[in-house]
């Protein structure tokens, strides 16, 4: 894997504080605002999507480019996508064991280091993307609209993202890439758990 440079590995680690400095001043009540802030909420309090998220951040920073770029960028796109189809009352069958899969598998890819093509692991993050972002879209709240809810759930996995994506810095190291692999695993297990029903 190529080596990030100075100033790369500054905003990435940067970015996720920015952007929640940034939420933290959005004001709340009605309308863009309010459905803002409870579209960002909406990602971070579930475990599930939380761990999937990250490991895509993570998967990504494995890749290395262009994958680095592409699946962070690629999920959220397709997540609004399957937001839409949720909020248009478009059933998806199996919509939560596709959530808690996400974790499994992308906890799994990145537990043992696969190098996929980025055809092979855009197609796979984009098929997960469909399940969360149908979730955000069925459990919209009536009080919201649709697009302010969408960009706080959109900026709240970008920032999950960025999170995983500075955790993949650490793989420059032998012990850091046992780190990153280990917590790979650790997802992977969290999927598994709402897959069975344990959690």
């Amino acid at each position: 894997m190529s080596q990030f440079s100075v100033p790369s590995r500054a905003l990435m680690l940067a970015l996720p504080f920015a952007l929640i400095a940034a939420q933290a001043g959005a004001h709340t009540g009605h309308g863009i605002g309010s459905g803002f802030v409870s579209g960002f909420v909406h990602p971070v309090m579930g475990v599930d999507h939380v761990v999937a998220m990250v490991a895509v951040g993570l998967w990504a920073a494995l890749l290395d480019r262009p994958a680095l770029w592409i699946l962070p960028v690629l999920f959220p796109v397709v997540m609004v996508v399957g937001g839409a189809l949720g909020v248009m009352g478009v059933a998806l069958p199996a919509v939560e064991a596709g959530i808690a899969l996400s974790g499994v598998v992308l906890g799994l890819l990145v537990a043992l280091a696969v190098r996929a093509p980025v055809w092979v692991s855009a197609l796979i993050v984009g098929v997960f993307a469909v399940f969360h972002g149908h979730a955000h879209g069925t459990e919209l709240p009536e009080a919201y609209g649709p697009y302010g809810y969408a960009a706080g759930f959109v900026v709240a996995t970008a920032l999950l993202h960025a999170a995983g994506m500075a955790l993949g810095l650490f793989t420059q190291s032998s012990v850091g890439k046992t780190a990153v692999r280990g917590t790979g695993g650790a997802i992977a297990l969290v999927g598994s758990a709402f897959l069975f029903g344990v959690a």
